[in-house]
């Protein structure tokens, strides 16, 4: 575990007052606020009593906007952000794909999404946990297909280098942060670092991050976050319903997706309505089947669910106009 900083212990009191007086009776802390509670929470600096309570208070209360882009200012300067080296993006920014959840039941095919995208030259990396028990994660899926862990920001440059797939583990792309999502094991529920991971721009260029939301509250928040408070010089987003969780297309129904540019709220893929026929997938949901499936999809064996491939050509043309533009300012059209 990374080293935290030997710095003063950092007083919390004053703002759980804020935020600890119940879903009704909190209110919400200024932007300022929040970067400074959680910069102090990724350094280590709030005692244990207090963290569980800052933690606890911010479930029962749910977060603002401003809460999120504060807490989001300070975890993203909380680690090192990845570069891709110059001529080796094909054309496209870079693609982020968040994968905290895996599968319980329909098998995991956000590694298909990102191969799709790999092979035709975009820098993608995925990030996220490498076990969840009772799922199948993105990352054991990658692995049975040949594709290790990145280790380091240098060992996954390399791999940009080479146009080949990244996937990260939470912990090495930003160790503070994997700290703080620990506490879920003690606490016994979810914090806010779970959403934070989800929306993290990892990359020092812009880059298109593919997000996703699990519960109805968290659409409109997260819209909003996008539309006026996310820094627009850091690229764009999509946002769709998780399939389990993950950011890939539900292969069987396609979601809704929304694309957000400039502050400017879009929708790219319009929800589609259930099929009479269901699509060829695999057989079983386990890591070992998924991939040969998957390794069967992209040689032509099996055909790409629709929803897949839609999503796969709307992530290529934001991902293609980010890269040409050269600079955020100018507008997509």
């Amino acid at each position: 575990m990374e080293n935290l900083p030997h710095t003063e212990p950092f007083a919390a009191g004053r703002f759980i007052k804020e935020i600890g007086r119940g879903k009704k009776g909190a209110r919400s802390l200024s932007r300022d606020d929040a970067f400074a509670l959680y910069a102090a929470m990724l350094d280590g600096r709030v005692a244990d009593l207090e963290l569980g309570g800052i933690m606890l208070a911010m479930r029962i209360k749910g977060e603002s906007v401003d809460e999120i882009a504060g807490f989001l200012d300070a975890a993203e300067a909380s680690f090192e952000q990845l570069v891709v080296p110059a001529g080796h993006a094909a054309g496209y920014a870079p693609i982020v794909i968040p994968s905290y959840n895996g599968s319980r039941n329909m098998a995991n095919l956000t590694p298909l999404l990102v191969l799709l995208l790999a092979r035709q030259g975009v820098p993608v990396l995925v990030h996220g946990v490498t076990r969840d028990h009772g799922r199948v994660t993105t990352a054991e899926i990658l692995q049975a297909m040949g594709y290790p862990c990145s280790r380091s920001v240098a060992e996954a440059e390399a791999h940009l280098a080479r146009r080949e797939p990244i996937f990260m583990p939470i912990e090495v792309l930003a160790p503070r942060m994997a700290r703080l999502l620990t506490m879920r094991s003690r606490l016994g529920v979810r914090n806010s670092t779970h959403t934070l991971v989800k929306i993290i721009q990892p990359f020092a260029q812009p880059a298109l991050r593919l997000t996703s939301y699990t519960h109805p509250e968290y659409l409109e928040m997260l819209a909003s976050y996008f539309a006026s408070a996310a820094p627009q010089q850091r690229g764009d987003a999509f946002l769709m319903r998780g399939t389990e969780g993950e950011t890939v297309a539900n292969a069987r129904r396609g979601q809704q997706i929304e694309w957000f540019h400039q502050g400017q709220r879009t929708v790219l893929v319009q929800k589609q309505e259930p099929v009479d026929i269901l699509p060829a997938l695999p057989a079983e949901s386990d890591a070992h089947t998924t991939a040969r499936w998957i390794e069967a999809a992209l040689k032509g064996e099996q055909p790409i669910p629709q929803p897949i491939a839609e999503q796969v050509e709307q992530c290529l043309h934001v991902s293609r106009s980010l890269s040409d533009l050269g600079r955020i300012g100018c507008k997509i059209t």
